[in-house]
């Protein structure tokens, strides 16, 4: 998987919108959350792998060579995820559906998409 289609992939969600909220980078919000980050280049997403640091860090102990702690935000359980490394382009997406679910879930009620 690419840059390209994880994008795409990310803005098929219901209520998902592309912006760029820093110059050159790239994200996939549902309502005014972020929750994948694509960034300007490169071939990885940034995502919510977990509710906390622990649960995320699964990722890490599947995949060292090919996930990242996120950031600044890395505590609260975003990891940066190679996409064209070892990690299986359906577990990608599963990574991204998660992220996606756990930020809708999180939304006001009047505030999530329909569907």
């Amino acid at each position: 998987m690419n840059r390209e289609e994880m994008l795409a992939y990310s803005l098929a969600k219901p209520g998902a919108w592309q912006d760029e909220p820093w110059e050159g980078d790239v994200v996939a919000k549902v309502g005014t959350k972020i929750f994948a980050f694509l960034g300007s280049a490169g071939n990885s997403v940034g995502l919510k792998c977990g509710k906390d640091r622990d649960a995320a860090d699964e990722w890490l102990k599947r995949y060292p060579d090919d996930v990242t702690v996120t950031a600044y935000i890395g505590r609260y359980g975003w990891n940066t995820m190679r996409l064209d490394g070892a990690i299986p382009d359906d577990e990608l997406r599963e990574a991204l559906d998660a992220s996606y679910e756990s930020v809708v879930s999180k939304l006001p009620k009047r505030d999530r998409p329909a569907g």
